[in-house]
C-alpha cells in the first residue's frame, strides 16, 4: 500500500513539474508576442506621426507651387495607402510609394527658393526628418523583437509548445523591393 502511495506521489510530483514547466514556456510565448506588437505599435505611432505632418507640408507647398497638382497628388494618394494598410508589407509598400512621393516633392521645392527659405516649410522638413529617423528606429526595433519571437517559435520544445498553443511566426517589416532603387530626380523643372 505504502509503495503504490509512493508512486502516485511520484507521477503527480512529475505531472506538476511538467505543468509549471508547460506555463512557463506559454506565458513567455505570450510575453515574446507582446514585445513584438509593442514595436510594431511604435511603427504605427511614427507612421501617423508622418500621416499627420504632411497635410500641413503638402498645405505650405500649394502656397507656392500650385501649378505642382501632380506631385501633391501622388503625396495625398500614397498617405491615403499608407493610412488604409493592414499587415506589415502593405505598409512597408505604401511606406514606399509615400518616401518615393516626397522625394520628387524636394525637387519641385529646388523650384522654389521662397519655399525653402520659409520658416513654416523648414520646421515641417525637420520634423519629418525627425520621423523618418524614428520610423527607421522603430522598425529595427520591431524586427529585432520579431527575430526574438521567432526564433522562440522555431526552437525545441518552444515549436511543439507553439504549435499547440497557436502561436505562429510573425512577418519581419520588410523594405518594398522599389526601396533598392534610386528616386529619379529631374530639375527640368516638369514637375
Amino acid at each position: 500500500m505504502k509503495k503504490g502511495l509512493g508512486t502516485g506521489v511520484i507521477i503527480v510530483g512529475i505531472i506538476v513539474i511538467i505543468a509549471v514547466m508547460l506555463m512557463g514556456s506559454y506565458n513567455g510565448f505570450v510575453n515574446a508576442e507582446e514585445d513584438v506588437n509593442q514595436s510594431y505599435a511604435q511603427i504605427e505611432n511614427q507612421l501617423q506621426r508622418r500621416l499627420d505632418l504632411i497635410p500641413n507640408l503638402v498645405k505650405t507647398v500649394k502656397g507656392y507651387a500650385a501649378h505642382e497638382k501632380g506631385v501633391i497628388q501622388s503625396i495625398s494618394d500614397a498617405r491615403a495607402r499608407l493610412a488604409g494598410a493592414k499587415t506589415p508589407q502593405e505598409e512597408a509598400t505604401a511606406n514606399a510609394d509615400l518616401s518615393n512621393a516626397l522625394s520628387r516633392l524636394l525637387v519641385v521645392v529646388e523650384n522654389y527658393p521662397n519655399l525653402k527659405a520659409d520658416a513654416q516649410f523648414t520646421r515641417l522638413m525637420d520634423e519629418l526628418a525627425g520621423t523618418e529617423n524614428r520610423l527607421a528606429v522603430a522598425r529595427r526595433d520591431y524586427n529585432a523583437q520579431v527575430a526574438v519571437y521567432n526564433k522562440k517559435v522555431k526552437r525545441f520544445p518552444g515549436a511543439i509548445i507553439a504549435g499547440m498553443t497557436g502561436f505562429d511566426q510573425k512577418q519581419y517589416f520588410k523594405a518594398d523591393p522599389r526601396a533598392q532603387e534610386a528616386p529619379k530626380v529631374d530639375f527640368g523643372g516638369n514637375g
